[in-house]
């Protein structure tokens, strides 16, 4: 009589479980991770499946999906963890200096490296892309994925793109010469209400009724956070790969470039954590400061390089770092953000 085969999976050698021990714990077996290293790939693959070109509203769905982030955010939060996080103004002061102060303060030490025609371009893209504000959803995202100070972060991160709206024009004007439209200006400012805004007050008002609800599976909101950034991070790449962004450039200049951008976002999440720590911030505080004072926003800086300097394509040289930095960001504070977020769980 045949014995009955078995359908479990033949053990790991221990040196591969070790291997996937290893990887799982720095973070690289992730399937966030594995997912925004795919959603790149089809993107270069298919271009036009994620750009403005596609018969696809991509845009009006990303939109929704950001403000579907911050309305179950803001059902999670009740008025008086709201208020809590609001009277932590040392840790908002310290975001709000590192993202608009401390970036191009940065670049401005950095500019005697830059020599040339090509050269004070890219130095002036680079200094673009520090005067940015910091990103809205991925950075709430990720304090949420670490179990950070969720509400300061809202906070934050909102307070943050108002600010953009003034300071990045400020900052580019007194060094780039740049031109910009009040009106389009006005508009982001709109948008910011209507996708982030109003969304999160809408959750705070309904907080009583449905946050325990949300509560239960905030394990599944976070999943479809993390699908929304995917999308944003696709129809991104997209868009960069069909108008040709990487063509003018030597894979040595882009790896070169890369490796830069790593370096600014290390020494920024390095200085942070080092002025959080001098402050004597919480362990959720310095989560906070953390993700939200190292982040440049994408969607912010593609809609200002079109109002800012009109002369020039949007998705030109003017981006590339920002592009990378961009993709850059993701994957390292995933790691990061996976990482503390198993810590605090344990």
């Amino acid at each position: 009589m045949n014995q009955p085969t078995s359908l479990a999976p033949a053990p790991l050698p221990p040196t591969q479980n070790r291997l996937v021990a290893m990887l799982r714990r720095a973070g690289l077996l992730d399937w966030f991770l594995l997912g925004l290293i795919s959603v790149v790939a089809l993107a270069y693959m298919m271009p036009d499946l994620g750009s403005k070109s596609s018969p696809v509203p991509w845009k009006a769905i990303t939109m929704a999906g950001v403000a579907l982030i911050f309305f179950f955010y803001g059902l999670r939060l009740s008025m008086e963890k709201l208020r809590a996080g609001l009277r932590n103004w040392r840790l908002h002061v310290v975001v709000q200096l590192i993202t608009f102060v401390v970036f191009p303060v940065l670049a401005l030490l950095f500019r005697p490296l830059f020599e040339g025609v090509k050269g004070v371009q890219l130095w002036q893209s680079i200094f673009f892309l520090c005067t940015l504000p910091s990103t809205v959803s991925t950075s709430v995202v990720m304090v949420s994925i670490a179990r950070g100070n969720l509400p300061a972060a809202i906070f934050n991160a909102s307070i943050s793109s108002l600010l953009g709206i003034v300071l990045t024009p400020l900052w580019t004007g007194l060094l780039l010469h740049t031109t910009t439209d009040g009106g389009h200006l006005w508009g982001l400012a709109l948008s910011l209400t209507w996708q982030v805004i109003l969304p999160v007050v809408a959750g705070v008002l309904l907080n009583r009724r449905w946050g325990a609800l949300a509560e239960r599976h905030k394990g599944r909101l976070r999943i479809s956070d993390q699908l929304v950034i995917l999308l944003i991070v696709f129809t991104a790449f997209c868009e960069s790969f069909a108008e040709g962004i990487f063509r003018s450039y030597a894979p040595t200049d882009v790896a070169l470039l890369a490796v830069g951008m790593v370096g600014l976002y290390l020494a920024v999440f390095g200085a942070v954590w080092a002025l959080s720590q001098l402050l004597g911030f919480s362990r959720q505080d310095r989560i906070t400061a953390l993700f939200c004072g190292s982040k440049k926003s994408l969607v912010h800086g593609s809609v200002m390089a079109s109002l800012l300097f009109p002369g020039m394509a949007a998705t030109g040289l003017l981006l590339l770092p920002l592009m990378l930095y961009h993709a850059l960001q993701i994957i390292l504070a995933s790691m990061m953000a996976q990482r503390m977020g198993q810590v605090a769980e344990a």
